[in-house]
């Protein structure tokens, strides 16, 4: 034996790996290489394209995920519930609600609800805009999960189990179908700092590979002063003396920034990469997987040099456009994952902001400014995305990890306003959009006082199995065999809704 020979190509494997991370690997190997995807029944040249042999057509390319991260109250926005207000104030019949906290009597909603569009859908004050495309979307009305806990919660809606650990939504689709555009990631999650007391596991690989993982990038503003939703403005007035609101130093670039490399120009970086890739085959040693998966990771990295900073860049949008979408890091967000979606990218996140900003323990009045913040650019997302040709293949979902209870919360001590509502997963509403799905309707319900789903009852493994079936996959065929079991997103459950497909 020669052993040098033997010694080579770990020592050039070693190599390697540490030079790519001076590439960005460490922050983008998740997404940036293609997908491997279905490897027994896809050629060569088709996975250097992201190709999937498909279970069916597909309706849908890509997806738009908009997250109200701490638990929305659907009787306060999409379920109004009469029943609440006759009995505001008396005890929930059945007894007391067994929920996370303490809770009292029946409490009214504080915001009035009213119709919208031809269909007629009830929506509260708090979201006027997007009552003006109420007939573009489906209201499910009857989601529930199991846990009342923010992380299990948060972790259900994102990866199908209650536990971390789990591949994501967004994993499971680049696995099975790899990414359209080979110069950006895959599986993008937006928000102005890691949502969530959970973070990176809501967009995990798991035990798929690792570059099915979502690339988390902050849309924070340059100034941080954004928080849930103020963001760096200028004004000033065009020539009919009208406000046009124009972004105030925002620079897409310090977004990425660990994707470029300030110490090499391009013409060196490529001179450099085309090295790697001869190193790697020299000896005629077998390829190695690890390896090229790295060469492939610093190859995207490479190109998103130039295509990156260009699809963040929302200062090049009109002052129209902008005004469509409105002020704040949501909006920011929202604008910004239709603009991915433009360019390819199969799944989009858009988390309200850090931390769990919709939980109105303490006053449901709070809803106000999160709604403020999120109704304009969410019907924004729906009307942009017809006027760029997008809205027949793009599916829009929106939701929370649960909804919040009909009765009012009362535990804690001191003088606090006894107006907040407590984490209620047993019936909520989550709503999807676009061409793939009938606008304009409800479908399920809860019971007259909108604590559980009655009517229609439907798990997020059936909010799961929908959104794969659109994307022209079985979700009982695409599995992965991780510790000798063949998993799937759904695990044993799921049941695409074909009633609210059009």
């Amino acid at each position: 034996m020669n052993p040098h020979k033997a010694s080579n190509p770990q020592t050039r494997r070693e190599a390697l790996l540490r030079i790519g991370n001076g590439f960005g690997f460490m922050a983008f190997a998740s997404q940036l290489s293609q997908t491997v995807a279905r490897a027994n029944t896809i050629g060569a040249s088709e996975k250097a394209m992201g190709v999937a042999t498909l279970d069916h057509p597909q309706r849908v390319k890509r997806v738009i995920f908009l997250f109200m991260n701490g638990g929305c109250s659907h009787v306060d926005s999409f379920d109004p519930k009469p029943m609440l207000d006759k009995y505001d104030g008396q005890p929930m019949p059945g007894g007391e609600v067994k929920t996370e906290r303490k809770t009292g009597a029946l409490m009214k909603s504080p915001f009035t609800f009213k119709k919208y569009g031809k269909s007629g859908i009830e929506l509260s004050e708090l979201w006027p805009h997007l009552g003006g495309v109420a007939d573009d979307i489906c209201f499910i009305r009857s989601v529930h999960t199991e846990i009342p806990n923010h992380e299990p919660s948060c972790l259900m809606m994102n990866t199908g189990a209650n536990q971390a650990g789990r591949p994501s939504l967004g994993a499971w689709m680049t696995y099975g179908l790899g990414t359209e555009n080979k110069n950006l990631p895959g599986y993008v999650v937006l928000c102005p700092d890691v949502p969530t007391t959970v973070g990176p596991p809501l967009w995990s690989n798991g035990f798929l590979p690792a570059i099915n993982q979502g690339t988390y990038i902050s849309d924070k503003a340059e100034s941080g002063a954004d928080g849930a939703g103020m963001m760096a403005m200028d004004e000033k007035k065009d020539d009919k003396d009208k406000k046009v609101v124009i972004e105030k130093s925002f620079d897409p670039k310090k977004l990425i920034s660990y994707v470029s490399n300030p110490r090499f120009f391009l013409p060196e970086q490529r001179r450099e990469l085309d090295l790697l890739a001869k190193l790697e085959k020299m000896n005629g040693t077998t390829e190695d997987p690890q390896v090229e998966a790295v060469i492939q990771s610093m190859e995207v990295a490479y190109r998103m040099q130039t295509e990156a900073p260009e699809v963040f860049d929302i200062r090049k949008e009109s002052e129209a456009t902008q005004k469509l979408y409105g002020p704040g890091s949501t909006a920011r967000g929202c604008l910004m994952a239709v603009r991915l979606a433009e360019k390819g990218v199969r799944m989009t996140q858009v988390y309200y902001a850090k931390g769990d900003p919709w939980d109105a323990h303490g006053d449901i009045l709070g809803h106000k400014v999160n709604a403020k913040n999120s109704d304009q650019p969410f019907a924004a997302v729906v009307k942009d995305l017809k006027s760029r040709g997008l809205w027949d293949d793009t599916l829009v979902v929106c939701g929370s990890e649960f909804g919040r209870t009909p009765v009012r919360e009362v535990g804690g001590g001191g003088e606090r306003i006894r107006r907040g509502r407590d984490h209620n997963p047993f019936g909520f509403t989550m709503w999807l959009a676009g061409g793939a799905i009938k606008g304009g309707m409800t479908y399920g319900a809860t019971d007259d006082f909108g604590f559980k789903a009655v009517e229609k009852p439907v798990h997020v493994h059936d909010i799961h199995a929908t959104i794969l079936h659109l994307m022209g996959i079985d979700h009982l065929k695409l599995t992965y065999r991780y510790s000798g079991r063949d998993f799937r997103l759904t695990d044993v459950a799921g049941n695409v809704l074909h009633e609210i497909l059009a």
